[in-house]
């Protein structure tokens, strides 16, 4: 049954959410291959990069847990080290036994460059290298095993975007007729680039209006869309991914940029974890909450 009918407009939503109850949506995905390729290599060790409420570093933990193997999260900001018990998502890694590693911001954009993770390797030793997100070839072969032959139906797949490999793995997967949508929860258009990396095809585009001010930013608007969405449907989006693309989708309904008869999907990629560590933030500011 549609979410929505409206102007002669069907939206769907696929609930990746709940595929698995700590490995949700797109990083189950995204870890599938990766996890596989891991094990093939002999690694007893994941290490992979993150923020503090990232959903990647959440699930990457568990699945190491439920994998047998040890993980690392390298983590955005050294000044974490002192309170990352106070963080929910962190305090989740932990419990699921992941080691963290801090280190400053400017070491951060680092993350790339060879010199870099040879000092992480040093480190670390024999580690199975993750990047940020978990996107890279394998990531992106995962997410094509989203769409099934019955969602052939849609004109349009529509899936937020952090890194780009579930919006690239939906590209590869798309048929002709179909145009894949990725909603950006960062500034800037900087994803064109890392997508059109791993894809075949020219049948997509970014919506970039809709991040609220930037990654992990939202406002009283964006908070209040996601609670009567949730008392609507019952179904809980997280703000920093899938609540912003709902909101997209239903912005460009009423603004009538898709055509009556269109039918779109939109991707449930999971990251309800945090939910919590939002609220946090919001009641230190003195801002509605969330619904949980």
């Amino acid at each position: 049954m549609p979410l929505l009918t409206e102007k002669g407009i069907q939206l769907y939503i696929k609930r990746e959410d709940t595929i698995h109850p700590f490995i949700s949506g797109n990083k189950y995905r995204k870890l599938k291959y990766n996890l596989l390729e891991a094990k093939k290599q002999g690694k007893n060790t994941l290490l992979t990069f993150g923020g503090a409420f990232s959903n990647h570093i959440a699930a990457t933990a568990y699945a190491g847990k439920e994998q047998g193997l040890k993980t690392i999260g390298v983590i955005r900001g050294e000044e974490l080290a002192f309170k990352w018990q106070d963080n929910p998502t962190l305090q989740l890694a932990h419990r699921h036994g992941m080691e963290f590693y801090f280190v400053s911001r400017s070491d951060y954009r680092l993350k790339s460059e060879p010199a870099f993770l040879q000092q992480i390797r040093e480190r670390f030793g024999d580690v199975y290298l993750l990047p940020e997100g978990g996107t890279n070839a394998l990531a992106v072969k995962g997410c094509t095993e989203i769409l099934t032959d019955a969602d052939a139906k849609f004109d349009y797949i529509c899936s937020a975007a952090g890194t780009g490999g579930t919006v690239a793995g939906l590209i590869n997967a798309s048929l002709p007729h179909q145009t894949v949508l990725g909603f950006p929860a960062l500034k800037g258009d900087f994803l064109i680039e890392e997508i059109r990396t791993f894809v075949q095809n020219k049948r997509w585009q970014l919506v970039t209006d809709y991040h609220f001010g930037g990654y992990a930013k939202v406002d009283q608007q964006l908070v209040a869309f996601i609670n009567l969405f949730k008392s609507k449907t019952g179904i809980p989006l997280d703000p920093i991914y899938t609540g912003k693309m709902l909101f997209g989708i239903f912005d460009l309904i009423k603004r009538d940029v898709f055509q009556p008869g269109t039918q779109i999907l939109a991707i449930h990629t999971g990251g309800l974890q945090g939910i919590e560590g939002m609220n946090h933030i919001l009641k230190k500011k003195n801002l509605p909450l969330l619904d949980v």
